[in-house]
């Protein structure tokens, strides 16, 4: 075997044997495309999201919990570190959002045209930081 090309045909048998037939395609394989990386992203903001609910569950425990509880998680919340926590958990909750729309129009059976993919991801994507960034100027504008 002497390229890439013949080392992704090699496989193995159940027994292990080694055969000569065509592998999966993998990450190395394929270059990753707007609908494979926010397919990812909508995974991930999920899970950052279940994360970050438990900040907020933490918050609420010390609210209810006294003025000290409440001070630290505060305290917390407000230095650079929370506020990019914040920042973080607000775009995900965004996106997140914003995908789960996409994904009701494809529901709807509407959207499954490859130009109304790439146009509703992007969209998707400019809605996140607009939503985001609206969300964090209104939020400091009030404060």
């Amino acid at each position: 075997m002497t390229g890439d090309g013949d080392a992704q045909m090699v496989g193995r048998t159940s027994d292990g044997a080694r055969v000569r037939r065509p592998l999966s395609p993998h990450l190395q394989v394929y270059r990753p495309q707007i609908t494979s990386v926010l397919s990812i992203l909508h995974r991930m903001t999920g899970v950052a999201l279940a994360i970050g609910t438990l900040l907020l569950v933490w918050w609420l425990v010390a609210a209810a919990s006294g003025d000290a509880a409440y001070a630290a998680v505060s305290g917390f919340l407000r230095s650079p570190l929370g506020l990019l926590v914040l920042f973080g958990w607000t775009a995900a909750l965004w996106y997140h959002f914003c995908a789960g729309l996409r994904h009701l129009t494809w529901d709807a059976g509407w959207g499954f045209a490859l130009p109304q993919v790439h146009r509703t991801g992007w969209a998707a994507l400019i809605a996140t930081a607009v939503l985001t960034l609206l969300t964090w100027v209104v939020g400091v504008a009030v404060m």
